[in-house]
């Protein structure tokens, strides 16, 4: 079974199409209203911001369903605050659907904070990678200390995850929703390819009291 999931050569253009096929046939065989009950529209209860690699399936590795998961995914799930697609649909899920979830999920062995952590030249992706950097940069006296580079490596993963649900809780749509008593909680995870197992990082949140005093929106006016 690994060897199937690992070759990709059987993988072509028509192979997708076939598959499309085998994947209608299945799913009305479990239920002839599947499709149309999904084209009725969509109410998530999760947003899932999480890394664009092909391993790192949102609704696979949660074993949830087509509908239960709002998707976002970009290089190394990153929450960066010029980033328009992004904060789209953030503003989506939270103003529109009202999630009432919205997780940041990176994964162990990122390609996307491996290249940060080098001084090589990729191209346009290192204006993407700064972020990353920048990162190492706030945990450069904790990082340093650790000398295997596939533990540094780890631990840089989940502090980027700490970050950027640090980044997510100071959008203005985060922080707008909170003040009008809207039910939101922020979380970051970390999986692990190797084992298939998602560790949380504990810095869930539902409001902004722990934020510096600089990054919190004051309340509405009376």
């Amino acid at each position: 079974m690994c060897a199937q999931i690992h070759d990709t050569t059987h993988i072509t253009y028509e192979s997708l199409l076939e598959g499309n096929q085998k994947f209608i046939d299945k799913s009305l065989a479990l239920d002839p209203q599947y499709f149309e009950k999904l084209a009725n529209g969509q109410k998530p209860p999760i947003l899932w911001i999480g890394c664009a690699d092909s391993r790192v399936p949102a609704n696979q590795i949660t074993n949830t369903q087509p509908g239960e998961i709002f998707v976002h995914r970009n290089i190394a799930n990153m929450v960066i605050h010029t980033d328009m697609n992004m904060l789209s649909v953030l503003d989506y899920a939270v103003n529109v659907l009202k999630v009432k979830h919205v997780i940041v999920t990176g994964h162990y062995g990122c390609g996307g904070v491996m290249a940060a952590m080098s001084n090589k030249e990729f191209g346009l992706i290192d204006n993407w990678l700064r972020h990353i950097k920048d990162v190492y940069r706030i945990y450069a006296e904790q990082l340093d200390r650790i000398t295997d580079e596939h533990e540094r490596t780890n631990r840089l993963v989940e502090l980027n995850v700490v970050e950027n649900v640090y980044n997510l809780c100071k959008t203005s749509i985060v922080q707008n929703a909170w003040s009008a008593g809207q039910e939101l909680a922020v979380h970051g995870w970390v999986y692990s390819i190797e084992t298939g197992k998602i560790k949380d990082m504990g810095v869930s949140t539902r409001n902004n009291e722990n934020m510096d005093e600089v990054f919190r929106f004051s309340p509405p006016a009376p």
